[in-house]
């Protein structure tokens, strides 16, 4: 598989980065074993690249898999920390459960706040600096969905890697358009910042355009990697078999066939706009006072998924 250097950090990556968001608990919530012999297959399949987070819950699914290969990838963390205390223990934790003596990347996880998110978060931002100084992280990045703050980065000394959410039609990107994301990631990569892209298929939503979404992803000027969310071995298969050249699309289509789309609650705000929007009443919102989908009345339509203003419905 392809493989690219993220920016001047000197870190390889293969082109097909293994998200393992969906795969935990906030998501699909593939029994532990079973998610395991995912994430193994595709180590051993050549994704040499891992993205993960604090608030995915998917370390000992991924340690593993490091147990079951031998196989160490590299390794991406984020923590939505704001504090040095906060951060350290983030860190600390990663190293902890994943069994590790560094973490190759760790990122502000800072989906949806603007260019305030580095003062508001001064001290995790210090303390990413310190432990890369100590060597237990070997670059410092930051995970966003926002324009803006991809701009902002360009020019800050203390971030190595931009993480933007980035496709071809824009979904869930915030403060600005999708040629304004992408003109923020060549200029990041311009200034010499590694850079890897997240939901280029939209979160699932743009599953019915996958060729479409894939081939302006890996387009991206600057970008060194695409994150996508995996969960299961055919997945594993399809998306290894696509990055290598092989283009049947019968296999993504069986693979959509598998998938439903569920309500992510912690950024599920209880709005209503999907429940407008859904024309077989399959949506309600639950004593939570968050929306629910209920699949056995649910055909698929995608216009959930589209008017969701919180990107917090996704197919898996």
């Amino acid at each position: 598989m392809k493989k690219n250097i993220l920016g001047a950090t000197g870190i390889e990556v293969t082109e097909l980065c293994f998200g393992a968001l969906p795969i935990g608990p906030l998501q699909k919530n593939v029994p532990l074993e079973e998610a395991a012999e995912v994430i193994a297959l595709a180590l051993e399949k050549g994704i040499g690249f891992v993205d993960t987070a604090q608030m995915y819950k998917t370390y000992p699914q991924i340690r593993r898999a490091l147990e079951k290969t031998n196989i160490r990838p590299v390794i991406a963390s984020k923590s939505t920390a704001s504090s040095y205390e906060e951060m350290a223990a983030a860190i600390e934790e990663a190293l902890e459960e994943l069994k590790l003596n560094y973490i190759d990347i760790f990122h502000l996880h800072a989906a949806r706040p603007g260019i305030e998110v580095f003062d508001d978060r001064k001290g995790a931002l210090q303390c990413l600096q310190d432990y890369k100084a100590k060597g237990l992280i070997r670059a410092v990045g930051i995970a966003t969905h926002n324009v803006e703050v991809a701009k902002f980065t360009a020019n800050r000394n203390d971030i190595d890697i931009l993480f933007p959410l980035l496709n071809y039609e824009g979904r869930g990107i915030l403060g600005g358009t999708s040629e304004e994301m992408q003109k923020a990631v060549e200029q990041n990569a311009e200034n010499g910042k590694g850079v890897y892209l997240m939901k280029v298929l939209g979160g699932g939503t743009l599953m019915n355009s996958f060729a479409h979404a894939m081939e302006f992803g890996r387009g991206v000027k600057g970008s060194s990697s695409i994150a996508l969310g995996m969960v299961s071995k055919e997945e594993v298969l399809y998306n290894v078999g696509y990055f290598q050249g092989e283009t049947n699309l019968e296999g993504i289509l069986q693979i959509r066939n598998m998938k439903n789309p569920k309500v992510t609650k912690f950024n599920c705000n209880g709005c209503r706009s999907c429940i407008k929007v859904c024309h077989s009443n399959a949506i309600t919102i639950e004593d939570d006072g968050k929306a629910h989908i209920h699949t056995d009345r649910c055909i698929q339509c995608g216009y959930c998924m589209s008017t969701c203003p919180q990107f917090s419905i996704r197919m898996v």
